[in-house]
């Protein structure tokens, strides 16, 4: 860190989860699969479409052409505002509550949110299909402990979890992945930043309360280089029989 600099200079949040300002500040390994592209074959043909924690829409827009009936659902206000502006030309509506209907959907998509595997049985058509990348209980944890911070999450979230509660829900699972991508942060103030815009990875953060462990973490990425930690994502293919 620059002398002088203080840890907060570093971590005002982004808008919707854009994570561009991370660009050479830190590195990470995607899995092997690519989420973007199997949404693609999943949608091709479809003519219902829900997306479920949709963000700032900006996945959403670029799997356009969308079906004709296309809803995003999002619940943090500042991803709202932002989510119905992009997806707005699409004729997208933005949702801050699940549909109410039933049998409305042929495809589902979840990408790092919810799994309410119930409403998505109830929402999805007979043959309709539910695809969600996740992220694991087990992701960035070595941040935690560096830190000296409790856990993330308090309950196990992992590949088995989710595909057990898609089953329990009626749906028969189709695939299954799961993977630990590296990740390496090349200076603090990107940790910082990262926390700030993940709150929950870290619920009482603030550069203050944990200035003496960011220290010492400042002081171990400019002796290695980087801090590398692993990541923890998850696919999981179901279809509603």
């Amino acid at each position: 860190m620059r002398s002088g600099q203080r840890f907060d200079d570093l971590s005002e949040r982004a808008t919707g989860w854009e994570f561009a300002w991370l660009d050479g500040r830190h590195v990470s390994s995607e899995p092997s699969w690519s989420y973007p592209e199997m949404a693609r074959g999943l949608i091709r043909r479809a003519v219902g479409l829900l997306d479920l924690d949709t963000g700032s829409g900006e996945l959403l827009a670029e799997l356009a052409p969308l079906p004709p009936h296309t809803v995003a659902v999002e619940s943090w206000t500042r991803n709202v505002a932002v989510a119905r502006d992009r997806l707005g030309p699409f004729n997208v509506p933005v949702l801050t509550e699940l549909p109410g209907g039933e049998d409305e959907f042929d495809v589902v998509l979840s990408r790092h949110g919810r799994l309410p595997a119930a409403d998505i049985a109830r929402l999805l058509r007979r043959g309709g299909r539910v695809l969600t990348q996740q992220v694991g209980s087990d992701d960035l944890a070595a941040v935690n402990t560096s830190l000296k911070a409790p856990p993330a999450y308090p309950r196990r979230w992992n590949a088995d979890v989710a595909a057990n509660a898609l089953r329990e829900a009626g749906l028969r699972v189709t695939g299954v992945r799961e993977e630990r991508p590296a990740v390496t942060f090349h200076d603090v103030g990107a940790v910082v930043r990262q926390l700030r815009d993940l709150p929950w990875q870290i619920r009482d953060f603030s550069p203050e309360r944990y200035s003496d462990a960011l220290g010492r973490l400042d002081s171990f990425i400019r002796l290695h280089g980087g801090f590398t930690v692993t990541a923890h994502r998850f696919l999981v293919e179901a279809v509603r029989p």
